[in-house]
């Protein structure tokens, strides 16, 4: 069965959207992990600071390959806003697969422990703001793994939203 080329700028998004998506799994890899090796940490910020510039590009080769060369501004920037949607779709499925049966749990706890430790070790009103802290990981850890998840994919999206303005001012170009 031969398999056909997306057409539409949805399907063309989805394309896209699939790729960041997959990205952010692998991303979020080292998120847990990092903590028993604090280079993947760092790895794990390094690659969440490369996300608009990925979009960036995914959003170029999409005007260059597919809309030859040129693309309004409103065109660029519902072919982003969807692209973020279906990677934020995409990676919510990994978030609710690793919540519900692989974290336990391990993720706020481990945070909430790093932050005790910190709080025993700084002066006054700090201590104040990680007290607050340790509150809202209290809450969090309260959240079902759907509801966790849901607040994540919320969050993806309303980042790629905010990524998406600019983003589709610079791929923007007008025909010749």
């Amino acid at each position: 069965m031969a398999t056909e080329r997306p057409t539409t700028l949805q399907e063309h998004a989805m394309h896209f959207g699939t790729y960041m998506g997959l990205f952010w799994i692998f991303k979020f890899i080292f998120l847990p992990t990092g903590f028993t090796v604090p280079l993947l940490q760092l790895l794990f910020i390094l690659m969440t600071l490369f996300v608009p510039f990925l979009g960036y590009i995914y959003a170029r080769r999409y005007r260059n390959t597919y809309c030859e060369g040129s693309i309004s501004f409103f065109k660029a920037f519902a072919f982003i806003i969807f692209m973020y949607l279906f990677a934020s779709l995409l990676t919510a499925a990994a978030h609710y697969v690793y919540f519900r049966f692989i974290d336990n749990g391990y993720l706020v706890n481990t945070y909430i422990e790093q932050l005790e430790n910190m709080k025993a070790a700084v002066p006054g009103e700090m201590k104040d703001s990680i007290a607050q802290l340790i509150d809202a990981l209290g809450v969090i850890s309260s959240l079902t793994p759907l509801e966790l998840t849901l607040q994540l994919l919320s969050q993806n999206f309303f980042y790629g939203v905010l990524l998406t303005f600019p983003t589709a001012l610079f791929i923007m170009k007008r025909k010749k």
